[in-house]
């Protein structure tokens, strides 16, 4: 099953990107997970949505070649980064590539709420009509106090956290199928 990835940070030592490529690894079997570039791409500009760069067509194909979605978040004021609102709103536009496309959402925070504000917003976002995904219902992740649950390489390493993450991967892919 090919997963395109939002990664909803564009800091370099970003916890959610470093929970991305855990996951690209530990699913590689069972998942093809594409992390997406987001920091290619320009503010979106309706002025330029029917000639869009580049950066945007290449990652609209990849979307649209995808069997479902992936987005992890972080949680800035209560609400996902605006880095991720931009991707989406680059690929809700013109070619609606999400549109009924499986999704799961994931997201990781030092705070104790694990990105619950964030992702309540994001499921918000994901369903409008522009948008269109499905997403996972029942099988939320958010991840907290995850500083505590990382090795020293920023790796998630906590068991727990680890097997709940492996159920959710099974739900989500079994799910997928019955939504195709």
């Amino acid at each position: 099953m090919k997963i395109a990835a939002f990664v909803g940070s564009n800091r370099k030592e970003s916890i959610n990107k470093k929970l991305a490529l855990l996951m690209k690894e530990r699913y590689k079997e069972e998942l093809e997970i594409d992390i997406l570039p987001l920091e290619v791409l320009p503010m979106y500009n309706q002025d330029d949505e029917l000639t869009p760069p580049a950066s945007v067509l290449e990652i609209r194909q990849r979307i649209k070649d995808s069997d479902g979605l992936l987005f992890l978040t972080p949680e800035y004021n209560h609400s996902i980064p605006a880095f991720l609102k931009n991707a989406i709103d680059w690929f809700s536009r013109v070619e609606k590539v999400m549109v009924n496309k499986p999704a799961m959402i994931v997201g990781a925070t030092p705070g104790a709420m694990g990105t619950v504000k964030a992702q309540m917003h994001l499921r918000q976002i994901l369903n409008s009509a522009g948008v269109g995904a499905i997403t996972l219902p029942g099988n939320e992740v958010f991840i907290g106090t995850v500083l505590d649950k990382v090795n020293e390489q920023g790796e998630l390493v906590h068991e727990q956290t680890l097997d709940f993450l492996d159920q959710v991967v099974i739900n989500f892919i079994n799910w997928s199928e019955k939504v195709k």
